[in-house]
Order: structure tokens, then C-alpha cells, then sequence
């Protein structure tokens, strides 16, 4: 009786550690985990945009012009752990944020080639976070004005800036979140995936085997297309060979507006370049625009909002 009751406790307590398990995992797959993320929040994470000292101010009109928003005060500050001299500002709008440099000076490899800022809890367990994650750490943390910074680089050659204050920022939410826009190739996107994920705590939206080519400028062929949410916000993966006709694979940010019509016809009016005119597919209608010192960015409204 007393092996069986002991047999009995034994395989209670598998089941009970198998459905933890289980319960575990379906938390991790099924979406972002704040309890575990360094993520902050989307309206903290801020796309990096270089351009010459002489069209920053050319930009920022333009920008916070067709977006609407505000900037921070202009400074001119070493952002980089090498001897460099760069004006800075951060361009805050409704539906994205633009961390803005015109260097006065060479600029230190690796920066220029980081897409993305991310502001998160704690650097040390970040770093930590993301070497686990498969992640190479290709800029070790240096302090800066405001902070301390890192930058890591995912599987597939995706480099990010990761960044902590000294002082928690307060900023509000964005009426829509932008798409963080990434080409990766077929042979990278696994490995990217597990890493972004892992180093997230993000969940795949959806993973559409062929979508079509038309949204990339290829049309008569198909790509794969992943859509991944996190508490950083949104990312969009593009799994391509690598053959793209301009400007596409250039942009690394997606904008998403009430009316793009409007939208497009202030940035025309503005000095800015429509490189690619709207198109509907995925349930949007998009467009490419290039803005004053060459930064571009697709734009797009959703279907439903633009029946409105």
C-alpha cells in the first residue's frame, strides 16, 4: 500500500510540474511577458536618423511638420565612447519618435549602421539578456550625457542601440505604434527570430509564408512576411534574397497615419519626395517618402482607418 501510495505522489507531481510547464510556455508563445521583459515601452523606443549638420534643421520642419509633435532643445554633445561631436535632439510626434544626430565630425564605426534605440530597465540585465539570447554585444556599455548605451546586433546583421538613464523619462504613449522594419534573409530569419524573441520576450503576430511581392516591389513573386509584437512595440520582418529595387530595404521605419492622402500632400508640400506612390495591399495602403537629408520611410494607413 505504501508503494503504491508513493506512486501515486510521484506521478501527481510530474503532472502538476508538466502543467506548470505547459502554462509557462503558453505565457511565453502567446505574447509579451512584462514580468520578465527590460522593455519599457514602445513610445521609449526612437529610430535613428543621421544627416549632415546642414539639413538638420531642413528635417526636423519637415518631420514634425508632417507628423505633428515637438522637439527637444538642440545640443551638441559626444554620443559615442570614441571623440566625436554631434548636434542632437529628439523629435517626439503622435506616431513615432526620431532620436535626430548631425555630426560635426567623422562618425565611429559601428554608429550610423544601429536602426533603433531601445530604452530599458537595466543595462546590465539587458546585456545579459541579450548575450543569452544569441545576440553579439558589438559596442559594451559607455556612459553618455544622460545615461549609459550598448549596442547589440541580432542574428542576420540587425543592430540596435540599447539605452538607460540616469533619470527615468516620462513620455506618452503614441496614438499608433510604429513598425520597426527589418530585411533579413532566409538563411538568417530563424536565428534572428529565436534571438529577438528570446532577448523581447515577444510573440509572433502572424508569419505569412508568401506574401506578395508587390509590397517589396517585386511584383509576380511572393516573400515571407512576420509580423512580432513585444512591450518594444512593433517589428516587421521581410525575409528577402536580397534582389530589391530602390528605395525598398533603405527604410527602417513604418509610420502609420489616420488619412495618408493627407498625410502625403503636407509632406509634398513640405519639400519632401514620394519614391514610392500608395499601394494597397496587407490591409494598408502605403507609400515610400524621402525626407530632407535623405532619411526615408514608409508610411501607411490601415484600410479600415482610411475609409473614415
Amino acid at each position: 500500500m505504501n508503494c503504491v501510495r508513493r506512486l501515486f505522489a510521484l506521478v501527481l507531481l510530474v503532472f502538476s510540474l508538466a502543467t506548470f510547464l505547459g502554462l509557462s510556455w503558453t505565457q511565453t508563445t502567446e505574447g509579451p511577458n512584462p514580468a520578465f521583459t527590460v522593455a519599457v515601452g514602445a513610445q521609449y523606443d526612437t529610430t535613428h536618423v543621421y544627416v549632415s549638420p546642414s539639413d538638420v534643421d531642413a528635417f526636423v520642419a519637415s518631420f514634425l511638420g508632417t507628423f505633428g509633435g515637438k522637439s527637444t532643445k538642440q545640443v551638441i554633445a559626444m554620443v559615442t565612447p570614441t571623440p566625436s561631436k554631434t548636434t542632437s535632439q529628439l523629435l517626439q510626434t503622435p506616431v513615432g519618435t526620431v532620436s535626430l544626430f548631425g555630426f560635426l565630425t567623422p562618425i565611429p564605426a559601428p554608429f550610423g549602421a544601429e536602426r533603433t534605440g531601445y530604452l530599458v530597465t537595466n543595462m546590465d540585465a539587458a546585456i545579459k539578456k541579450a548575450k543569452a539570447s544569441g545576440a553579439d554585444v558589438v559596442v559594451a556599455p559607455f556612459p553618455d550625457p544622460i545615461g549609459v548605451d550598448a549596442v547589440i546586433e541580432f542574428p542576420g546583421g540587425v543592430k540596435t542601440q540599447i539605452y538607460w538613464h540616469t533619470t527615468a523619462p516620462s513620455y506618452t504613449p503614441f496614438v499608433t505604434v510604429p513598425e520597426n522594419r527589418v530585411y533579413v534573409s532566409p538563411d538568417a530569419v530563424n536565428k534572428f527570430l529565436h534571438s529577438f524573441l528570446a532577448f523581447s520576450d515577444g510573440r509572433v503576430v502572424f508569419d505569412q509564408p508568401a506574401a506578395p511581392g508587390n509590397e517589396i516591389g517585386l511584383p509576380g513573386t511572393t516573400f515571407r512576411r512576420i509580423q512580432v509584437e513585444s512591450v518594444f512595440g512593433k517589428l516587421l520582418v521581410l525575409v528577402t534574397d536580397g534582389h530589391l529595387p530602390y528605395p525598398y530595404g533603405r527604410e527602417t521605419t513604418g509610420y502609420e497615419v489616420d488619412d495618408l492622402g493627407s498625410t502625403l500632400q503636407k509632406a509634398t508640400s513640405l519639400g519632401d519626395k514620394v519614391l514610392i506612390q500608395p499601394v494597397t495591399l496587407q490591409g494598408r495602403t502605403s507609400a515610400m517618402v524621402q525626407f530632407p537629408g535623405g532619411y526615408i520611410a514608409e508610411i501607411h494607413s490601415s484600410i479600415s482607418s482610411a475609409g473614415h
